[in-house]
């Protein structure tokens, strides 16, 4: 599985505060934690900042990577931002987001194409986002169809099924499965990943319900996820998933994980 650690935004206020004031301790410190607790990517984003999202997502690319050495997962949709924080990346950077949107799509594949980026394809188009399966499906195939005659390489595109609260729409969760497994089946060769804790906004013990659909969307062919890599019961379903699913060889991570006590942890497991 491919962890993007989710914790960098300025969606969230005491991030917002240490990107206004130029805390590089701060930002380094929640990058250096989610590295440590196994991401593979550190997302970063600074989208609250309207008018400075420019100069703000170029300091956070290179206070991060001061920090850590793994490469990013820059969240934007500003092409502009987008073109300055690939600029000065260091490594392979995955790009969070494009689209079927005429506009966005356009004004983003060039900078996937020259800074040969992985990236984040979103099933919506000009029309937004459809409510079916099927027709978010049709969508992925026009995008992968686009992207590969554009000049990115198949094992680089991430298709995401766009998650809806399952607290405004009791078939949320049944339509992305519907749909990460449809992906899956069709382009075997692409990833598939989510933005895992917007299945569970506005709901009480939101923790619950992110991890019944982890373990969910891991069965159907999920192989990556945006998530709080420091949330120790997430990782523990995380490991269980994939060696029940058969994505753990001979269940060695799941082993390894409890000989090295990173099971035993998580609430309401024991050693036994």
């Amino acid at each position: 599985m491919i962890i993007i650690g989710e914790k960098i935004n300025t969606s969230r206020k005491e991030v917002e505060a240490a990107v206004r004031n130029g805390d590089s301790h701060f930002i380094g410190n929640l990058a250096r934690m989610q590295a440590e607790a196994g991401a593979d990517y550190i997302d970063v984003n600074a989208g609250t900042f309207v008018n400075d999202e420019v100069a703000m997502l170029e300091w956070l690319v290179k206070t991060v990577q001061a920090v850590v050495d793994k490469p990013l997962c820059i969240d934007t949709p500003n092409p502009l931002a987008l073109a300055k924080a690939l600029e000065v990346h260091k490594g392979k950077a995955m790009v969070n987001s494009i689209t079927a949107e005429t506009a966005r799509y356009d004004n983003t594949l060039p900078l996937i194409r020259d800074y040969g980026c992985a990236v984040i394809a979103l099933c919506m188009d000009d029309k937004g986002i459809p409510e079916g399966a099927t027709e978010r499906i049709d969508i992925a195939g026009r995008l992968y169809n686009d992207l590969l005659a554009g000049g990115v390489k198949a094992e680089d595109i991430y298709f995401d099924p766009l998650l809806r609260p399952v607290s405004v729409g009791g078939d949320s969760a049944k339509v992305a499965l519907t749909v990460i497994e449809g992906i899956m089946r069709l382009y075997p060769s692409v990833h598939t990943i989510c933005g895992l804790s917007n299945i569970s906004y506005g709901l009480p013990h939101r923790r619950l319900l992110n991890r019944a659909f982890l373990a969910m969307a891991v069965m159907v062919g999920l192989d990556a996820v945006i998530l709080d890599p420091n949330d120790k019961d997430l990782m523990a379903e995380l490991l269980a998933a994939e060696a029940l699913s058969g994505r753990d060889e001979f269940c060695i991570n799941y082993i390894t994980a409890s000989r090295e006590s990173a099971l035993s942890s998580c609430n309401g497991l024991s050693e036994r």
